[in-house]
């Protein structure tokens, strides 16, 4: 009988479930989406009870279109959106408060106290990360602090806190495992990245009890077996739940990216851009993240971080704003029938510039206009734009780790546009490379799972797996590059401080 690996992929918007062969070919999948809950303007909550059924539904749904029992089911993976934090209550095992999503801004004014503080630099030297509410510490915090009765629970040891991936394995392990991978745990503001360990100092400035943290666990380990008692799961009772990451640092697993200096984006409606640094941690000098990528066999992996915050948002914009295009398509059509943007450059700092520039005073902008420029120009200087971004971190990225780029691995939607792949390939001097499995995410859960029960026997298996669509290589000469590229560090300083004026 065929064996096959289950992995949980639970979002922002929706919860899917997903069945890889030995291959790494998607065998099933099921999705089911959920709500979504703006209570203030700024503030973003998931109900935990919703995003548990939701993906319990993805579940059932998937093992019934294939008849997928624990017979031919080896492991489960999870893999999740990262910093949204739950806290519950261990007695009843019920959520005392919504879960607070990664995206809530409603603990910023807490951020800049923390700065105002003294602990941005002990933060930043012990985490890798920088103070902002974007991270679970402070999240954790305003729930003790807000939620009636929350404080006194917690001082008598009975509340739980967990990111997503921590409250799927309680819930579907019966409450038996209380545990969270290295490279979630990264991701709290409360984690020291080299001694791999909670830091008492930063949960005691937070006034975070250290009773409710979970157990800290490597990526790729068995943390216990699906319960009998779950409706809708009976088929797979007893199965080992084997891998637990975070969103973006799976997708950089199911990319294959196992050396020093491979890096992975995801071209979403934002970008992540993440480098594999290998066994050292490297402290970023320009303003990027560094954490845990995985752990794996006893030792772990350290990554780089950054992100831009509009990319594929800004075809959408095209579309729906400007309605220069009618599909993203389009864009690529009108792109790639001119040879250049003709001199134009677009800043797409809607929200301001994140990493390296960090300004939220930034705003979009668009530069370099003539006579001559049309819309056939405009929608290349949009895609160049999404490039231009990418190219930023990766230059941050080799500064910061002394290590220069071998090839840049893609995925996510706006990767198949083939005239922006070749613009990336371009600027970054490098290989482009997109695989023809795009559930990256999904897929490096899986793998990590299966490495824990031996489903696939090391990292190099993984990698025979992986199959290229199609690799983008340069094909500008290096003095139009260097030319085409200070023209966008121009356009960016013209984008800087707008709001300000």
């Amino acid at each position: 009988m065929s064996k096959y690996i289950l992995a949980l992929d639970q979002g922002t918007t929706s919860s899917r479930a997903i069945i890889f062969d030995k291959k790494g070919k998607i065998v099933a999948k099921a999705q089911n989406e959920f709500n979504q809950i703006y209570p203030k303007p700024g503030w973003v909550e998931h109900d935990p009870m919703e995003i548990l059924y939701s993906q319990l539904q993805a579940v059932s749904g998937v093992l019934k279109s294939g008849d997928f029992t624990c017979e031919n089911i080896a492991a489960i993976g999870i893999t999740n959106q990262r910093e949204t934090t739950i806290v519950w209550d261990k007695e009843t095992g019920k959520p005392i408060y919504n879960a607070i999503v990664w995206q809530c801004r409603r603990t910023a004014e807490m951020c800049e106290q923390i700065k105002r503080d003294g602990w941005e630099e002990y933060i930043k030297e012990k985490t890798g990360l920088v103070v902002d509410a974007y991270f679970s510490g402070s999240k954790i915090k305003w729930i003790l602090d807000n939620v009636e009765g929350a404080r006194d629970l917690a001082n008598e040891g009975r509340l739980l806190f967990g990111t997503v991936e921590t409250w799927l394995i309680y819930n579907l392990t019966g409450g038996k495992a209380h545990v969270t991978d290295y490279s979630n745990a990264s991701r709290t503001m409360l984690f020291d990245v080299d001694k791999l360990e909670w830091d008492e100092k930063l949960c005691k400035e937070l006034t975070v009890p250290m009773s409710m943290l979970p157990k800290l666990v490597e990526s790729s380990e068995v943390y216990g077996t699906v319960a009998n008692d779950i409706i809708g799961l009976e088929a797979i009772a007893g199965v080992p739940i084997a891998g637990a990451i975070g969103d973006q640092p799976a997708a950089l697993f199911g990319q294959a990216c196992f050396k020093s200096g491979q890096a992975k984006n995801t071209y979403g409606t934002g970008c992540f851009l993440l480098m594999n640094t290998g066994e050292k941690r490297v402290k970023s000098s320009c303003n990027l993240v560094s954490g845990v990528a995985w752990g794996l066999n006893g030792k772990v992996e350290y990554a780089l971080e950054g992100s831009a915050f509009n990319a594929g948002s800004v075809i959408k914009w095209l579309r729906d704003e400007l309605h220069m295009i009618d599909s993203a398509r389009r864009c690529d059509e009108l792109a790639e029938s001119v040879d250049g943007a003709n001199g134009a450059y677009f800043v797409p700092a809607f929200t301001g510039l994140g990493a390296p520039y960090w300004d939220m005073y930034a705003r979009g902008c668009f530069v370099g206009l003539t006579r001559g420029v049309n819309r056939a120009h405009f929608a290349r200087a949009v895609l160049e734009s999404i490039a231009f971004q990418m190219t930023d971190l990766l230059e941050a990225m080799s500064k910061d780790a002394k290590i220069s780029i071998t090839d840049l691995r893609v995925d996510g939607g706006a990767s198949v546009s083939n005239i922006m792949m070749q613009i990336q390939a371009d600027l970054i001097r490098a290989d482009v490379n997109r695989p023809k499995t795009v559930e990256t995410t999904a897929l490096g859960a899986a793998y990590l799972a299966g490495l824990a029960v031996g489903f696939w026997k090391n990292k190099e298996e993984i990698e025979a797996n992986r199959e290229v669509d199609r690799i983008f290589s340069p094909q500008m000469s290096i003095e139009d590059r260097d030319k085409l590229y200070r023209g966008w560090l121009k356009a960016v300083e013209r984008s800087k401080n707008w709001a300000e004026y």
